[in-house]
């Protein structure tokens, strides 16, 4: 004879397989990351699971007992992550990987970070909540509605912007570069989204590994316009100028500056710089009113 499982119980039983196992996230001065998951009793060897939106790669670390109900896994920075989003999971003796959900995200180490750039290139993983609906169920919520991700950098070189300083007319940049010197003859190129445009150049102060140049915006047509440094002139790389280094997964809704209006040969134009989707820096520039 079966014996019916209450209501109530059944509510339960359907609320904790709704929540996902819950995942907290160190990170380290170097670029590596430790993940501590919510050990579900479950048997078996236990792995986290990083997918690269995207594509097929995935990185796989043993998740081992780190007491007080908890697995720990450890990603350090000599493990490669390519730049992208990597989506987190945990999966349980070969069964169906799970996907984590954020917990409390210890990204002090990343604050003001400055990379010694002896290795050539700058590493950065920044954990974050994805968002998606709420689970359902009032019993068990997610300690904080989302999925958790990881947003990897890996740049070489790389051109950081530091320092913004807006004028009346002019945007000016500070920064630090990274995995190549600066020669005398370093210079920055504004290039239009529109290829057929040609790029402004701005001549670069240089001083060791810290460079500075202003953005004219009287000379720049209406359009969005990418920022890249020539650290070595032109026979060397053309390097993106963004802003990696902190705890800001996602800087274009967060880091908001301010625009301004100026009076060109073309018109009026209210110009400023954003951080894209990647943290790159560029300056969007549109007709005023």
């Amino acid at each position: 004879m079966t014996t019916p499982v209450p209501r109530a119980a059944r509510r339960r039983a359907d609320a904790d397989a709704a929540v996902p196992p819950c995942a907290d996230c160190i990170a380290d001065s170097a670029g590596g990351l430790t993940f501590d998951v919510t050990d579900t009793g479950e048997p078996g060897a236990a792995l986290l699971v990083l997918r690269r939106r995207g594509g097929r790669e995935e990185v796989r670390l043993p998740l081992t007992p780190a007491g007080d109900g908890r697995l720990r896994a450890a990603l350090p920075s000599s493990v490669p992550l390519p730049e992208g989003r990597w989506d987190a999971f945990a999966q349980v003796a070969g069964g169906e990987p799970r996907r984590l959900a954020p917990g409390v995200n210890d990204l002090r180490s990343l604050v003001a970070r400055v990379p010694s750039g002896a290795l050539g290139h700058v590493a950065v993983r920044i954990p974050y909540a994805a968002g998606f609906p709420a689970p359902p169920g009032p019993e068990r919520p997610s300690p904080r509605h989302g999925r958790l991700t990881v947003r990897s950098w890996l740049r070489a070189p790389h051109a950081e912007a530091v320092e913004l300083s807006r004028g009346e007319r002019v945007l000016g940049i500070r920064g630090r570069v990274y995995g190549v010197g600066l020669a005398p003859d370093a210079y920055a190129e504004v290039c239009h989204r529109d290829a057929t445009r040609a790029p402004v150049r701005a001549e670069v102060d240089v001083e060791q590994t810290e460079f500075g140049f202003t953005v004219a915006y009287d000379v720049l047509r209406p359009g969005v316009w990418d920022l890249w440094l020539r650290p070595a002139g032109e026979s060397g790389p053309r390097v993106r100028v963004a802003r990696l280094l902190d705890d800001i997964a996602d800087k274009k809704t967060v880091l908001l500056h301010p625009r301004t209006t100026v009076r060109t040969p073309h018109g009026p134009l209210t110009a400023g710089p954003y951080y894209t989707r990647d943290n790159d820096l560029s300056v969007t520039v549109t007709p005023a009113d």
